[in-house]
């Protein structure tokens, strides 16, 4: 067995497989049941004539405009543009009663494609878009409420990349919304700033909610059910916006994500970091840079209920873009709860491999150990500010140390929380112009 050569420097960083067999009695676990799916039978079909009035309401759109889409299935043969145009409402007559279906549009990715300022889309239904349900770029004070996005192929692997997407975008507000099914992120905000995820139930996607490469984001009293991983802080290389810091994630209720991950590994061998996302991980933070984790329940993860990781533990290359790092600074969790009746780590991936291997049971609070040696050479004086003060008198916390030779015997695992309890982290962020 390999494991990451990722203990001195960067370049010292190098490629792991962990292959086969660590017990095979642990690889019978089953991730839950997944929910039916949305049945539409009921509703009034579309005609032709009325999906072609709404493709002329969306090109023909003026500034303060709200198009108004009545209770009906439609089966749509093109995507739905807003180009640059202000201040435009697109409404539905309910999240469950206005659906539009794009399984069948034979060009574009995107089922709907929104480009302007002061948008608000709310109260309808997006399904089976080739990749992303709704992409909004490059918006200025967008809003998402009470919108649905889901896929129902038979072969998850089929389904598209993102549900909710806004990039690019400053004040986001994304709320009361219900995303499923996606093959990457269910709601995903990346490259943006001043963000608020709030009262969103997402479920059985890789990446329930992702808050990529942003700045001053709060993600809160959301559910996230069943997906691969629950709630992801990362920041990744080679992005527009090369970096994001301040990021708060509190009040959700982060349950039993412990489904198989269906993404679809990119960008040679290794895929890309989500794929590499094992079941049973509730939170994970990657690249994070002032990051604070409390006040959520974390319930029922088979291999860690928050992970703490540098970018090298993903074994992808590490560039050298300006203004990126790989690791992860700054970081308060404190105040959470975790419940756990499941122990059996994941096998499908090489980090529920390792926690497997070393650890032999799900963990609470999970560390990679992965320090910037011009920080520090001591990982035991925690030179990255990495800050941990659980209440929880029986808390799983195990922090990593994993030799450049990679090998596993020679892996070791430390429970020394109390070298990480002595620290504080101020994540300050203002969010009061989102939704305004």
């Amino acid at each position: 067995m390999n494991f990451p050569k990722i203990i001195s420097t960067a370049s010292r960083f190098a490629a792991f497989t962990v292959v086969g067999a660590i017990a095979l009695w642990l690889s019978a676990c089953s991730t839950p049941a997944t929910k039916d799916k949305m049945d539409v039978s009921a509703l009034p079909k579309a005609t032709p004539e009325q999906i072609e009035a709404l493709v002329e309401r969306f090109i023909e759109a003026k500034e303060g405009e709200t198009i108004e889409i009545a209770e009906g299935l439609y089966d749509m043969n093109t995507q739905l543009i807003l180009d640059k145009v202000n201040k435009v409402t697109i409404k539905g007559a309910g999240m469950y009663n206005t659906v539009l279906s794009f399984k069948n549009i034979k060009t574009g990715g995107e089922g709907m494609k929104i480009a302007g300022d002061g948008v608000t889309l709310q109260d309808f239904t997006v399904m089976d878009a080739p990749g992303d349900c709704i992409k909004t770029q490059h918006c200025n004070d967008i809003t998402f409420r009470a919108v649905n996005t889901t896929w129902t192929h038979q072969d998850l692997a089929k389904n598209g990349t993102y549900g909710i997407y806004p990039v690019q975008c400053k004040n986001v507000l994304v709320e009361k919304c219900e995303v499923s099914h996606s093959r990457d992120a269910g709601i995903y905000v990346g490259q943006s700033e001043n963000i608020i995820v709030r009262d969103n139930y997402v479920f059985e996607n890789v990446a329930g909610i992702e808050i990529e490469n942003s700045d001053n984001a709060e993600v809160y009293n959301n559910i996230t059910e069943n997906n691969t991983g629950g709630i992801l802080v990362f920041n990744l290389p080679g992005l527009p916006k090369a970096f994001g810091s301040r990021t708060k994630v509190y009040n959700n209720t982060i349950k039993e994500n412990n489904h198989d991950n269906f993404a679809v590994p990119i960008g040679g061998p290794n895929g890309n970091a989500v794929t590499m996302i094992p079941p049973g991980s509730g939170i994970v933070i990657l690249a994070g840079n002032d990051v604070e984790i409390f006040n959520n329940k974390l319930i029922n993860h088979k291999t860690y209920s928050i992970a703490i990781a540098s970018y090298h533990i993903t074994d992808l290359p590490i560039p050298t873009h300006p203004g990126w790092s790989p690791f992860t600074t700054n970081v308060s969790v404190h105040d959470n709860t975790f419940e756990r009746t499941m122990g059996v780590p994941d096998l499908t991936k090489d980090m529920g491999k390792l926690v497997a291997a070393k650890c032999f049971k799900s963990q609470d609070v999970l560390y990679d150990g992965i320090i910037d040696e011009t920080k520090g050479k001591d990982p035991t004086k925690n030179p990255m500010n990495i800050c941990v003060k659980e209440k929880q008198s029986d808390l799983r916390f195990s922090r990593f140390l994993i030799p450049a030779s990679g090998e596993i015997s020679k892996i070791e695992v430390f429970n020394d929380v109390q070298n990480f309890n002595n620290c504080t982290v101020n994540v300050k962020t203002d969010v009061g112009a989102v939704g305004k």
